[in-house]
């Protein structure tokens, strides 16, 4: 791990604080922060315990990390309201659900005559700990996101309102769906907690994924 990566990390997320910014925050000249982030030279505790401070984070964090899972296929990290929808979802449990929820929605889309469906998903948790650990299996719920005026039959329908999310962008995530999708979410939640925001588990769907060749992987927050 490196101490200056990660601070160069930190500093990215935080709305792109310059090494200027943060050396006045710190009362240190630009040229230190550059050593720090070259690792040509370390803070003193007292400079590191500030740099928690300001970015959120704990010395282990800092020195201790790697924090930075971020590869070429993001883009777009960004904060965004989105706009209430009404949907329809559907749950599978088994070794491999996320493909049959997903095919479920699009089914019954293509049955309801919407064209151009929108199809979000999100693991499922409710599952025993026999189901995960002795059959493999695990949980995901898919979701149709209904346009405007189309209530079809069959399903519940339900509300998400209007609320506020950070999201990332992912150029072909099933290239390395098991680094980069979960390295997805790990910047979200540092960029969350850099930035003093708490992720939202009530009310609101907490966390989603867009289906596609691309994903947008959203995390509820306020």
């Amino acid at each position: 791990m490196s101490f200056g990566k990660n601070l160069q990390y930190l500093r990215q997320l935080s709305k792109n604080m310059t090494q200027e910014a943060l050396a006045e925050k710190l009362n240190v000249s630009r040229q230190t922060v550059s050593k720090w982030e070259m690792d040509t030279a370390k803070p003193e505790m007292d400079k590191a315990l500030e740099i928690c401070k300001v970015f959120n984070c704990s010395l282990d964090n800092l020195f201790r990390e790697e924090m930075d899972k971020r590869s070429e296929a993001y883009s777009n990290l960004r904060v965004e309201e989105v706009a209430g929808f009404h949907y329809v979802e559907h749950t599978v449990v088994s070794t491999d659900p996320e493909s049959d929820a997903i095919e479920r929605m699009y089914r019954y889309a293509r049955e309801n005559g919407i064209e151009n469906p929108k199809i979000i998903g999100w693991d499922f948790p409710n599952l025993s700990q026999e189901q995960v650990n002795v059959f493999n299996m695990h949980g995901y719920t898919a979701a149709l996101i209904l346009p405007d005026g189309v209530q079809p039959d069959g399903l519940e329908i339900k509300e998400q309102p209007t609320h506020k999310y950070v999201a990332i962008h992912i150029d072909r995530p099933f290239d390395n769906p098991f680094v980069t999708i979960p390295g997805a979410y790990h910047t979200l939640g540092d960029y969350m907690r850099t930035n003093g925001l708490v992720h939202v588990e009530s009310g609101v769907i907490p966390c989603f994924e867009t289906d596609g060749e691309s994903m947008d992987v959203y995390l509820a927050c306020m």
